[in-house]
């Protein structure tokens, strides 16, 4: 009897666990990059921040490196993003941008090059180098005023619009080529979310920020014009297209843009039988980019329109890259963009944003937008405060606070792990409310699972005969930090990211 009873209470304890199941024959889409951008804060940061807070900002972005107890420094991004300026800095007031840190510097003026513009970012872009960050990517919003029709950053307001004078072409390539070469730069985005109007934002005629829309026969026709630059000076500078403002516009004929002629950009620039095509281009990169804005609330939507745009690239024989993305707007009542997050409840939302940008629209590169913010606002993985001040002001400009984020830590479960190269693999897990995906090379599988539900427990495969398993945990109380673990059976904690290394050796 005795027994009997202490057999009852043993199985009463004990915790089954379901088995996580990898097939490494089984490959997806290869991994290029995950990265974030220097708009706007790094202008100021980069130039007038003690060195010190810069030298920790630039750690917490591209780091690889882990401290005595095994957790990783910084989320070790992979691309970095280098916003080329337009010269609205230079014209002040009269750029119409009355938010001095929404307009940026040109490296060329009145016909001359001084490559001291634009310091602060090149303090981060030398960083980013320093680090041994793999790629660094160029992008412009406008180009420079002297070469817009009407003098200024901003455009119009029209929609297909374009704010550049085409007889100043080969001025407008030469300046491209110019700045890629200085720079070093691996890849050029010349077109910024082409769908927006980018004009007034009032009756007193003031924009926003530095912006052009541009519909599809002239992105094609100016690509063909940079591609033929590039291509006489034999640069390694690659051109990427088209940084297209909403994912519906990539795969999609029957939007709000299609009058305008700026939508259904896949089949545009990659289709051979389109007038638009570029796909035989030497230096275009064979991918196109989108920004996942306005398209993942509700989940049905979040989902689905992924699904359709994974078809839509699979179809056509092209990467896909997520090259922008911050939490805006209400989300259908999921999430609101206002007010700062340094929590687990941003994080985990873009935890999913990222998983189904991976696993559905079979995303190999995935980019966020403010590598540091000033805002009360979803917006940055860093935020800098001056005595809890928050803004895009005179007391933030010069020093304060620097603020890591969950989001930071969240993003790193991928970028510090999934690294250039590696391919997407088929994975599964039968557990409640979580979400897991998989990557492989030659030496280690990465898996990462977000858990939105209670505490729950998996059993871990064996891959290879001689393996080792480490795990790194964000959560309420860790930050991608290096977990004390069974290499055969782990703990998820509740509402977490974990990213389960398993190497051979």
């Amino acid at each position: 009897m005795k027994k009997s009873l202490a057999l009852i209470l043993f199985l009463t304890n004990l915790t089954f666990a379901q088995t996580l199941k990898i097939d490494t024959s089984i490959s997806y889409q290869t991994i290029h990059s995950f990265g974030a951008s220097d708009c706007w804060s790094m202008q100021m940061v980069g130039k007038f921040y003690p060195e010190n807070k810069r030298e920790k900002i630039a750690e917490l972005l591209f780091s690889k490196e882990v401290d005595k107890s095994g957790n990783p420094k910084g989320i070790g991004l992979s691309m970095w993003r280098f916003n080329i300026g337009a010269g609205s800095t230079e014209q002040g007031e009269k750029s119409m941008i009355s938010n001095e840190w929404r307009r940026a510097e040109c490296f060329l003026e009145n016909g001359k090059y001084d490559w001291k513009k634009q310091a602060g970012q090149q303090w981060f872009l030398d960083a980013a180098k320093r680090y041994g960050v793999d790629y660094k990517l160029g992008f412009l919003n406008s180009a420079p005023v002297s070469m817009t029709k009407n003098g200024l950053s901003i455009a119009s307001g029209k929609l297909g619009d374009w704010n550049f004078d085409k007889s100043k072409i080969n001025a407008f390539t030469d300046f491209l080529a110019a700045v890629s070469s200085k720079l070093e730069l691996d890849y050029l985005s010349p077109f910024n979310e082409p769908q927006w109007d980018w004009g007034p934002k009032s009756k007193t005629g003031f924009g926003s920020q530095e912006g052009t829309p541009i519909d599809n026969a002239d992105l094609a026709w100016a690509t063909r014009k940079i591609d033929e630059k590039f291509s006489q000076m034999n640069l390694k500078t690659k051109i990427n297209i088209a940084e297209t403002a909403q994912i519906d516009y990539l795969y999609s004929s029957k939007t709000n843009r299609s009058e305008t002629h700026q939508d259904n950009q896949i089949e545009a620039f990659f289709d051979k039988n389109s007038k638009d095509y570029l796909g035989d281009l030497k230096t275009l990169q064979k991918a196109i980019s989108g920004h996942s804005y306005f398209t993942t609330s509700p989940k049905s939507q979040l989902d689905n329109k992924r699904r359709e745009l994974g078809e839509k690239v699979m179809q056509n024989n092209i990467d896909y890259w997520q090259s922008e993305y911050c939490v805006l707007g209400d989300n259908s009542g999921e999430i609101n963009g206002s007010k700062m997050d340094l929590g687990m409840e941003t994080a985990l939302y873009v935890a999913k944003v990222i998983h189904a940008d991976l696993t559905l629209a079979n995303a190999s590169a995935w980019y966020w937008w403010l590598s540091v913010s000033a805002n009360d606002y979803k917006d940055g993985l860093i935020y800098i405060s001056n005595n809890g001040q928050m803004g895009e002001n005179d007391q933030n400009k010069y020093d304060g606070e620097v603020l890591d984020s969950k989001l930071l830590w969240t993003l790193g479960n991928f970028s510090r792990f999934v690294r250039p190269g590696m391919q997407r693999t088929e994975v599964s897990l039968n557990l409640d409310n979580c979400l897991i995906s998989a990557y492989k090379s030659k030496k280690e599988v990465v898996v990462v699972i977000i858990n939105e539900d209670k505490t729950q427990t998996l059993d871990l495969p064996v891959i290879w005969k001689n393996q080792k398993t480490e795990m790194y945990l964000t959560s309420k109380n860790y930050n991608l930090t290096l977990q004390n673990i069974d290499n055969k059976r782990i703990v998820l904690s509740e509402k977490s990211i974990s990213t389960i290394v398993l190497k051979r050796f």
